[in-house]
């Protein structure tokens, strides 16, 4: 796909709305699934503006165009969207429907009302805007040269691994749907699928989805939405009689046959076209959380021992890649460096693929929380400065995510990144410390995290944590640890990350990543429970960037018991140099 699209494409576009009675038009990132990661037919925003980036919007008008994103992403968009083009604009700072209602409030707004979901819809109808559902996607018309959909096998996720067969959730999904008078569910994530179905494939990068659709009904029984060349046999076998398969383009027409049954959808999980199909056709429309999402999010016991053994496996990879790096940083890329971790990744049989691109950031590109490094901007690794990676992998029983910044020496490094480096360690270290009364929110933990940074009047521009899935999403809601209040509680087999971090644009990047599996604490009074965190990953953190003496005792205390952790964990799947480098890199902090 160009990083730089043909000047050319937006003025095609705005021909074609014209041709559809619109005079705009608003083009979300995600796909038909609203999915963070999409397949290459999908990358409509992408193909029309150059921006690469996972989360973002584009609006555009007869005489300008906005793209939109988060702080994550502002640097690159910048590097990304021909600025006499587009505006390049931060999303909260700048809200899309509040642009549109500045510069477009007359006009008539187009939307594809399979791309975007009543809950994200809601504020440009809250501005006043006249907006127009249109039956075809317009970037569709003018891109000719789409990729196919993708079509890649569905293939069953064994009942040793899922922990809980496919029938035990469809009951109690279905028992859920019948105490509340509800007829039937309907599913357009197909991570809620995979997990429900105990079903995974390759249609999407980094997340072992098959794209697809469903209808859960109150007895239990599903129809699945799915391109029939993707189900040999074998799993047509797997997912039973109860499972019936329809090809998509069956979907509108078995919506518009519930009526007028009471059918649940989730309005910020699935697109709008849901609703309007089902209102439409007489049935009543049920808007609540999509009621896989809590459960997927509760590992079970079988998952979370999935999840120890790839952070196991994970770890290996891990501490060979930073072995290597010691020894070679200053004969690599940012580039080489990510090739070279995912390339002992692969040593492993049970690794499958990364769970999302590698972030490989050296000196100023690791100050772009999101950056992914291309042959275009690949940088070499330089002496004296902060290397930042971010990366992570699928394994079939479970999914990794770790950050660890690191100093590419030979000489010290400056007071000021020491400083900087431990004050992210200081809130990681008290996020994995905390005790905290089962009930609590995520955001009640987020300042944690955050504390030594604004101690110095530092911060940082994205959240703290996020949920990860089993063999799914390394991105999976409901669960978050932000500064954006979300009303749900966290729960025992929970698996969170923990990554605060500091970013000095065109200068460095830190960011400290573990995950963390909630697990019940056994401290607390008789009439009340709390819960802690399991500390899953296992890799080291780089000593040469810490201030021992801004440690606390008990910081130190919890370094060195992790570190020993690591090395009890790891050392015996390494190879002399690499442990006695992990030897030296997990000693206690006192001890040199």
């Amino acid at each position: 796909m160009p990083m730089s699209p043909a000047p050319n494409r937006p003025d095609a576009l705005r021909t074609t709305l014209s041709r559809m009675g619109v005079d705009g038009f608003i083009l979300p990132r995600g796909d038909e699934h609203l999915g963070e990661y999409v397949a290459p037919c999908a990358e409509r925003l992408a193909w029309l503006t150059g921006f690469t980036g996972s989360a973002g919007l584009a609006a555009i008008l007869p005489d300008r165009a906005a793209v939109f994103s988060d702080g994550r992403y502002m640097t690159q968009m910048d590097q990304q969207v021909d600025g006499a083009t587009w505006e390049r604009l931060h999303i909260t700072q700048t809200p899309p429907a509040g642009w549109l209602a500045q510069h477009g409030a007359t006009l008539r707004i187009g939307y594809d009302p399979r791309l975007t979901s009543e809950s994200a819809l809601r504020p440009f109808n809250d501005a006043g805007l006249t907006l127009v559902p249109l039956a075809e996607n317009p970037v569709d018309q003018i891109w000719t040269d789409r990729p196919a959909p993708p079509c890649t096998p569905c293939v069953p996720q064994p009942e040793a691994l899922a922990g809980q067969a496919s029938a035990a959730k469809r009951d109690a999904i279905a028992a859920s749907l019948h105490m509340a008078g509800e007829h039937a569910l309907v599913l357009s994530d197909p991570a809620s699928i995979a997990w429900l179905l105990n079903i995974r494939g390759t249609d999407v990068p980094y997340t072992p989805l098959s794209l697809s659709f469903a209808i859960v009904h109150d007895d239990g029984q599903v129809t699945l939405f799915i391109d029939p060349a993707k189900v040999a046999q074998q799993t047509r076998d797997w997912l039973g009689t109860d499972v019936t398969l329809q090809p998509p383009s069956a979907l509108e027409e078995s919506l518009r046959a519930l009526a007028p049954a009471r059918v649940q959808v989730d309005p910020a999980r699935n697109a709008i076209w849901f609703m309007q199909v089902l209102e439409q056709a007489g049935a009543t429309v049920i808007r609540k959380d999509d009621p896989c999402q809590l459960p997927k999010a509760i590992k079970n016991p079988t998952e979370q021992d999935g999840s120890r053994r790839a952070h196991q496996l994970d770890g290996v990879a891990i501490c060979r890649f930073l072995h290597w790096l010691d020894e070679n940083a200053a004969r690599t890329t940012e580039l080489d460096a990510a090739e070279t971790l995912n390339g002992f990744r692969k040593d492993c049989p049970d690794y499958r693929e990364e769970s999302f691109p590698a972030i490989s950031g050296a000196g100023p590109n690791g100050a772009i929380i999101h950056y992914r490094v291309t042959a275009d901007s690949n940088r070499a690794l330089r002496p004296n400065e902060v290397y930042l990676i971010d990366s992570g992998g699928q394994y079939p029983f479970g999914t990794t995510d770790i950050t660890r910044t690191i100093w590419t020496g030979p000489d010290a490094p400056d007071t000021d990144v020491r400083d900087a480096f431990t004050r992210v360690l200081r809130g990681h270290i008290a996020l994995a410390r905390a005790r905290f009364p089962t009930g609590v929110t995520g955001h009640a933990l987020d300042a944690l995290a955050r504390h030594a940074l604004w101690e110095g009047g530092l911060n940082y521009d994205h959240g703290t944590g996020h949920g990860i899935g089993s063999y799914l999403s390394v991105h999976e809601g409901p669960a978050t640890i932000s500064p954006v209040f979300r009303p749900v509680k966290l729960h025992a087999g929970m698996i969170l990350s923990n990554e605060p971090g500091y970013y000095r644009p065109g200068a460095f990047g830190i960011r400290l990543e573990n995950l963390h599996l909630v697990q019940p604490s056994t401290v607390g009074e008789a009439n009340r429970s709390f819960l802690e965190f399991e500390v899953l990953t296992l890799a080291p953190f780089d000593r040469r960037l810490i201030d021992a003496a801004s440690l606390s005792a008990a910081d130190t205390a919890w370094l060195d018991a992790y570190h020993a952790r690591v090395f009890e964990s790891i050392a015996p799947y390494l190879q002399t140099p690499a442990r006695a480098w992990l030897a030296a890199a997990c000693a206690p902090l006192h001890a040199g």
